[in-house]
């Protein structure tokens, strides 16, 4: 007569504290406990499903109850005891599910129940699972059983809500949280499960079965029993993600490629690919954005440890990481939560979805008017670090004299004329005036005013000699707001350049005055940028641009950004909040 089948979850369930998975910490405290026969009265063991909260209270248990425990702290399996346990006759261990016996009259049955002596063996032990359920009656009925049983008694209470227990009850008992068994830890074991039962498994279907079950080692064996009732004894990665219905990692390795080359149309094909698969368009982009979460824990050795794969997935991501930048993926994981939020209330979700993939394959795009590129960044290097700490003791020092202009020389005039303050002739920092190691150019500034000469212009000039084609005014202050509109999130850039638009007076050079130091500080940073925006949107090399802090700051240009406007309309028009609130809108 053959067998009955076994699900893995049960054959394979844990009989020791060595063959526990995942949280060797806490059995080898618990195996401590019964070596040196330090026993508490109450336990609870707190955890989310599946991580073998309740196995180790039989596995604790039966271990305490053991005749010849070995001298690791185990049970031997051999006993009187052992055996009662093992096949399910033991009267020393009373699990209760208080799930369904949450009630006063349950409660009061296991009391009386504490009152009989073991008849064989040293403890009783009341094993009370999913004990958060217990209404408050019921607990209170069992706070002063729990706080002083009988010497014979040890009470072990599982959850997974320890939240839900009142502290009277957390009081009276020791605290054990069991942690999520993590990937490496399931895919050994699913690993010695499949060798166990004489299946072929493929690491990378393993991975996948691991990633699914979400720390809980009980589904991942409940879902390694499905995967292997389909793929006749030979798990494969291709068998798996088909038979769980999964993504497969190979579509966002292509979406990949298609970003960094700036290939909108092939994401949307991809995408069509997606969803002709069957797979829901919001799944789909949260399961792009936890890849490019993957990516960028994955780019840094440091942070590859927060990747829960095995070592052959992680080698495989840092290598797809490497292609990327930081500032791509922090912009990628952002277009695509706020596809995620905007994914319920729109009226086109396959149009929000294809304008993602567009807004992710733009962001990687340079442009000279200043978008959201990966143009716009600045590289770093140790060569412009040293420089920038080079100049800095020589701008602190020369500060004061270039500053102590007396009040006497100073104009005052209207807002709309407010001249620059008078300073001496311009002083470079020195190191910082020609092209620094690596490549990287370092512009000229100014210590004082923040003039600029972008080193670009004069080593790259576009063939047939400099740009200088005629432009108005009208032409110069349209460039100068469309810098400063494609930069909302740059506030304190943004409101300068629309309180500071530059005047001239040969339609070349522009001084452009702003209110304090702080203003001063982020336009002369962002400068190259803008100057080299402006030359580009203007087709003219030879536009200069100095920046000064006016004298008066109190009639300074002031333009409100767009929380003080929004905060000066709703002081006018009290309704307007009230229709924020409703339509449960915000600022972008």
């Amino acid at each position: 007569m053959t067998q009955p089948y076994i699900v893995s979850a049960r054959k394979y369930r844990p009989a020791t504290f060595d063959t526990v998975v995942g949280q060797k910490a806490l059995t080898a405290t618990l195996k401590n406990a019964v070596k040196t026969d330090r026993l508490a009265h109450s336990y609870l063991f707190c955890g989310s499903r599946g991580v073998g909260k309740t196995s180790c209270a039989r596995i604790f248990a039966k271990t305490i109850n053991c005749e010849h425990r070995t001298p690791e702290g185990e049970a031997c399996n051999e006993c009187d005891s052992c055996r009662a346990f093992n096949s399910g006759t033991s009267l020393n261990i009373i699990e209760l599910d208080a799930a369904s016996n949450n009630g006063v009259d349950d409660i009061r049955a296991l009391t009386e129940q504490v009152q009989v002596p073991p008849s064989t063996g040293r403890y009783r032990v009341f094993i009370v699972d999913e004990v958060h359920m217990l209404s408050a009656a019921a607990f209170n009925a069992f706070l002063k059983t729990l706080e002083e049983p009988p010497a014979y008694v040890i009470f072990i209470l599982a959850t997974t809500e320890k939240h839900k227990i009142i502290p009277t009850i957390l009081s009276r008992c020791q605290i054990y949280d069991f942690h999520r068994i993590t990937i490496p830890d399931m895919i050994e074991h699913l690993a010695y499960v499949a060798k166990s039962e004489g299946i072929e498994a493929e690491e990378a279907a393993l991975n996948v079965i691991a990633r699914k079950a979400d720390g809980a080692m009980r589904d991942a064996l409940s879902i390694f029993d499905q995967v292997a009732a389909s793929c006749a004894g030979h798990i494969t990665y291709k068998g798996t993600i088909d038979n769980l219905n999964i993504l497969d990692y190979g579509y966002y390795t292509r979406l990949l490629d298609a970003f960094l080359a700036g290939d909108v149309l092939t994401t949307w094909l991809i995408y069509k690919e997606i969803r002709d698969a069957g797979f829901d368009s919001q799944f789909f982009i949260n399961g792009l954005a936890a890849y490019f979460r993957d990516l960028m824990v994955a780019s840094n050795p440091a942070t590859i440890s927060l990747l829960e794969a095995g070592d052959e997935a992680r080698a495989a991501m840092a290598t797809a990481a490497a292609k990327c930048t930081p500032g791509f993926l922090y912009r990628a994981m952002d277009h695509c939560n706020e596809a995620d939020l905007n994914y319920r209330t729109s009226s086109g979700k396959q149009f929000l979805i294809e304008l993602t993939l567009a807004k992710i394959c733009q962001s990687l795009s340079p442009s000279p008017k200043g978008s959201d590129g990966e143009g716009r960044l600045k590289t770093i290097d140790a060569a412009n670090t040293s420089a920038a700490t080079a100049s800095a003791p020589v701008a602190s020092n020369t500060t004061p004299e270039t500053t102590a202009t007396p009040p006497a020389a100073r104009s005052v005039t209207t807002p709309h004329t407010l001249p620059p303050r008078a300073v001496p002739p311009t002083k470079t920092v020195p190191g910082a005036q020609q092209a620094t190691a690596n490549g990287i150019r370092t512009p000229r500034v100014s210590l004082r005013t923040g003039v600029i000469k972008d080193n670009a212009s004069e080593q790259h000039l576009p063939q047939g000699g400099t740009r200088c084609r005629a432009f108005s005014s009208s032409e110069f202050i349209q460039a100068w707001s469309e810098y400063a509109i494609n930069h909302p999130k740059e506030h304190i850039l943004s409101n300068s350049m629309r309180a500071s638009v530059p005047e001239t007076t040969d339609n070349i050079h522009f001084t452009a005055t702003v209110a304090n130091d702080m203003q001063l500080e982020v336009m002369t940073a962002a400068l190259p940028d803008i100057l080299q925006s402006l030359r580009n949107a203007l087709e003219n090399d030879n536009i200069e641009i100095n920046i000064a802090v006016t004298d008066n700051p109190v009639n300074a240009k002031y333009t409100l950004n767009d929380r003080e406007l929004l905060a000066e309309m709703i002081k006018e028009t009290p309704f307007i909040a009230t229709f924020i609130d409703k339509l449960k809108l915000k600022l972008s």
